[in-house]
This record gives C-alpha cells, structure tokens and sequence, in this order.
C-alpha cells in the first residue's frame, strides 16, 4: 500500500518537530517526589514491626497501600511520549491539562503553517488515561490502577502500566458480519466451494482477526467471534448437504494439541496420493494474550468469492497447466496480475493463461515450472 509510504515522507516534518521541540519543551526532571503521608505510613509499620506488633503494622501497611508510593500531582515532573503510523498519531503525556491543550495548539499550528493540513477536532482528543480509553490503530489504550494486585514481594505490580485492549465495539461489528437477526446465519455465496475451501476461508478470515489483536490485554474477548463464526460455518455446511447441524459436526469435529493444550477445532482432511495430506481447519488458535506477537496489519474483511475454478480442485487434478503432464506438479505463483504487463513483444503462453484466467497462480510440471523462471519459451507448452 503506497498510502502508509507517502503519509511518513509527508509527516517526517512534523516528526522533527515534535522531537527536537515538543519533548524537550514538555520533559522535566528525572522521577516524581515521594509521598511524604506514603512515606510516613511506612515508617510508621517498619517501627511497629521492630516491636513486634505485627498485626498494627499490617493495618498501617494497608493504609499506605491505598495511597501512590510518589506524588502523582508533582508540578515539576513531565513527560512527553510521541508515536506516529501513517497519518495516525498518539501522544502521551504525564502533565496537567491545561498543558495537553497547549500541546495540541502548537500541533494544529505546525500542520496549518508548515504542512497546509487541518487537525480535526473530531478525532483529536485529549483523554485520561486512568479513567477514558484512547484509540489508536484499531487499539484501546488505557493506563492500569488497581491496588489489590501485588507481586511475591507484597508490592502493586499494575499501577501505571499501559496496556492495550481490544474494544467491545470492534468485537460486536465483526460479529455482526456473521448474523442476521441476532443470530448466526449460513452464507449463500460460498455453496459452490467445496467443503475444504469453506473451512479454509472462515479460518483465514478468524485467524487474521485474532492474529492482529494477540498483543491486547483482553484478547479471550474473541471467544464470542469464535462462537458466532464456527456456528455461521456449521449452519454453511449444513445448509450445502442439505441436512441438520449435527451431521457436520460429528463429521468434521476433531480435537489438537497446541501449547496450552488439547484444543476443539474443525478439520477436513483431503488425502493425497504420494504426497502430504492437505488440511483445512476452523478454530485451534489459543486467545492467549502474546504481547511480543508481531502484527500483520492485513485488513481483515468478507468478501464474495471469485467465481474461477479452485486451487484445491487444480492441485487434486495433478495435471500441468501448460502441457499437460502428469508427474512432478508444482505452483507457480506471481505477486500481482500487473506483473504480467511487460509492455515489450508478445507475451509468452503462460503469461496469456494467468492473464485470462485472472490468476496468481499456475499449476505446472518442473520441467515448466523451471523454464518458467529461466525466462526461455517452453517448447512443451499447449
């Protein structure tokens, strides 16, 4: 996508602005002071606990647990955090909020004098952080504070951690791409698939959702999905055969291994003579929270099947595209269709195939499948 490219060359000014001026401006001193009456509390314990009066030194620990450990409302301490995708922007910022109104004058100012763009006022927000949640590429990110949860050492292990979450809405639409009239429904446009190619589909468009949201906090949201989506295949299924639920999933039910254990998915198997079985499966995928997951930013959406002969069925035929052969079959695959637009001579017969057949791909023998990429006319070819 070429948008994403042109947004960071376009915006590298504001970048600069924002590092070598908004930081600096808006960055102060090194920690927070401590809170003296926190401070007091604890002292207070650590005597009592020299007198063996354990049980008042517990209540005074409790007490000092309910306040924060440094001055939350230090004048002095600021902190400027800044992070840019595209044309979306997020600023955090430890400060008061008349300061935060400030920054965000300054940026409107920037983009209008320097830029010739106009901050909208929709979708610039200031929230905070402990009590609202902001947006950011599809993400909620708030800021945790709960005292009740502490560490081996007795201490609060979550206050002030910022953390990502996956929103109720986005859960509730894509649900809703799955129903009709509040419950799951079967999808008429994929009734000319095999049962293979149906399974596949639902899973690459679950899996695509699940993998994009893996590092947030509430990732086991998705169950719901999950639900909707396995009931939308099943009804699918059935609804293809022309018989109940019930038939489809004793039929295609199965239970895997994955590293948090046996796991119940969908699965259809289609055997292979002298090679691997192929395998399409609906589910498995643990909703365990991965922060280090790397995010493949791939829209996820539904949309209408090409009506063209499936891969599947291609491969199952083990028969080469261009000449016909029948040992040794591989795919041959392009990035896009307008590689095939040389713009120089006559196109080679196989480019004509994938061009009219408006496909990536090519089922081929090695021999083809070499000359292929040897750049030579293949004197086999139909």
């Amino acid at each position: 996508m070429v948008s994403p490219i042109l947004s960071n060359i376009y915006l590298d000014k504001l970048d600069k602005f924002v590092e070598e001026q908004l930081l600096p401006a808006y960055t102060h001193k090194e920690r927070r002071a401590r809170n003296r009456q926190y401070d007091r509390l604890i002292w207070t314990a650590s005597q009592l606990r020299k007198q063996g009066e354990y049980e008042a030194a517990k209540q005074f620990r409790k007490q000092a647990q309910q306040l924060p450990s440094w001055d939350p409302n230090d004048p002095e301490y600021k902190r400027l955090h800044y992070v840019r995708y595209a044309d979306d922007a997020l600023l955090g910022y430890v400060g008061s909020k008349a300061e935060a109104e400030e920054i965000k004058h300054k940026l409107g100012e920037f983009l209008q004098d320097h830029l010739k763009l106009k901050l909208s006022e929709e979708k610039t927000l200031i929230t905070h952080a402990r009590t609202q949640r902001a947006r950011f590429l599809g993400y909620e990110i708030a800021v945790q504070h709960q005292d009740t949860k502490h560490d081996r050492r007795k201490r609060r292990m979550t206050n002030g951690t910022v953390v990502l979450r996956l929103p109720t809405d986005v859960v509730k639409r894509k649900c809703a791409q799955y129903m009709r009239k509040g419950k799951p429904r079967h999808r008429p446009e994929l009734l000319q698939d095999d049962d293979f190619t149906i399974i596949r589909r639902y899973q690459s468009e679950y899996r695509g959702l699940v993998q994009y949201y893996l590092p947030a906090q509430n990732v086991s949201q998705l169950w719901k999905l999950h639900w909707v989506m396995e009931t939308s295949l099943i009804k699918t299924l059935a609804d293809k055969h022309q018989v109940t639920m019930m038939p489809i999933v004793q039929k295609y039910k199965r239970s895997i291994q994955t590293p948090y254990g046996m796991m119940k998915c969908l699965e259809k198997v289609v055997e292979r003579k002298g090679k691997k079985p192929l395998v399409a499966r609906f589910g498995g995928i643990p909703l365990r929270q991965k922060p280090q997951a790397i995010i493949a930013d791939h829209p996820f959406q539904i949309s209408k099947p090409p009506e063209r002969n499936e891969l599947i069925k291609r491969l199952l035929a083990d028969k080469c595209e261009l000449c016909g052969a029948t040992n040794d079959i591989e795919v041959h695959h392009i990035r896009k269709l307008a590689d095939l637009q040389t713009g120089k001579g006559e196109k080679l017969p196989w480019m004509k195939i994938m061009s009219m057949r408006r496909r990536k791909t090519l089922v081929v023998c090695y021999e083809c499948h070499r000359g292929i990429h040897a750049g030579r006319p293949l004197s086999r070819q139909a």
